[in-house]
């Protein structure tokens, strides 16, 4: 089969290689599409991964060609999302079904084999069935869907609350999505009352406004003052809840600095390096008793109530559609210019998909 396979940092071929060989518990997904996600880039051209070789790509969809031993029949030739973190099954978290938190898990795509390749071993306990509505390229948007999903749920945001969104990048926007999905005219299926959402680029305003943001609820963070523009909007007291979606040092001060008093902030953004706070930043939090939270990927139990089923459900009443983000599509042999465009932002990018037949 034909994959991208990873050997060292900054060295990525696209190459023939051995079909994985299945373990009683897994199914072979033949990948139908594969989204490119920004924490691969880093991976793959500055910090690595945990071995090598590695086929990486953890935002994927397929469907199932082949299944191990002991693995149920009803998955032969299911349409399938995957959740990609594997966990031991043991640690405490485990124990509580708090997956997303295992203390020794293992990760398609960056602890082992991914979806940029034609076919992938995941563990039966990994799938999700797709209903007949939901596409394959909905469904490799899954796994950043229910992580902005999994942010708002901690965090629950009211109808009365003020909320601010900073960073649209794929999550902070899929994270907008899910706050403005309606029903009709009807906002009962929105958790949030006004949205504030703060970016720095023309074209992620645009597709701000294209969501139904009114244009006075967009703050251009590179020629307004971030501070300032929040305080107009909010009468001097600040936003109830805020999200923070960038992972730098100015833009949790912002979160803080801009929090109503007893407000909360949950932190969503991977950091880009190390993080400090100013005494009087820190202060605010005390002073101000604020809630910050943290969150990391998404809940994936099994049950009605995870997040990739909240996530499924409303794809399939098509509440939301994600595929309105995805700027580019390569084949699975071209998918090297999706890495080189995120790697290089020499051009406007949200989702690049790579698309397998």
């Amino acid at each position: 089969m034909k994959a991208w396979v990873l050997h060292n940092i900054d060295d990525i071929r696209l190459e023939t290689v051995e079909e994985p060989v299945l373990s009683e518990h897994e199914v072979l997904v033949a990948v139908k599409a594969a989204g490119i996600c920004g924490s691969d880039i880093p991976r793959i051209y500055r910090t690595g991964t945990y071995s090598y070789p590695l086929i990486p790509g953890h935002e994927f969809s397929g469907t199932v060609v082949k299944i191990g031993s002991d693995v149920d029949h009803k998955w032969n030739g299911k349409s399938v999302g995957i959740f990609p973190l594997i966990p031991c099954g043991k640690c405490g978290p485990c124990k509580k079904k708090q997956y997303e938190m295992c203390r020794n898990y293992s990760y398609l795509g960056s602890r082992q084999d991914g979806g940029y390749a034609e076919y992938v071993a995941v563990p039966e306990d990994n799938l999700i069935e797709l209903p007949d509505n939901v596409s394959f390229e909905e469904a490799a948007m899954l796994e950043p869907m229910a992580v902005a999903v999994h942010a708002m749920r901690r965090i629950t945001p009211g109808p009365s609350d003020t909320v601010a969104v900073c960073g649209l990048g794929t999550i902070g926007l899929l994270l907008l999505m899910f706050l403005q999905a309606t029903s009709g005219r009807n906002r009962s299926d929105s958790p949030a009352g006004k949205i504030l959402v703060i970016g720095n680029k023309e074209f992620q305003k645009q597709k701000v406004l294209a969501l139904g943001i009114p244009e006075e609820n967009y703050c251009d963070s590179k020629t307004q003052d971030v501070g300032r523009w929040i305080m107009e909007q909010t009468g001097g007291v600040g936003v109830d809840v805020f999200f923070e979606c960038v992972g730098k040092n100015e833009t949790l001060t912002n979160a803080v600095n801009n929090t109503a008093p007893a407000g909360r902030i949950m932190l969503v953004g991977n950091p880009y390096s190390d993080m400090s706070l100013e005494k009087s930043v820190y202060w605010k939090i005390l002073r101000n008793q604020l809630t910050v939270m943290g969150t990391w990927n998404s809940s994936f139990t099994h049950s009605e109530d995870d997040d990739w089923h909240y996530v499924l459900e409303r794809l399939k009443q098509k509440k939301i559609d994600p595929a309105n983000l995805i700027t580019h599509r390569f084949s699975l042999e071209d998918l090297e210019q999706g890495f080189h465009i995120m790697r290089d932002k020499k051009e406007d990018y949200i989702k690049i998909m790579g698309r397998i037949p």
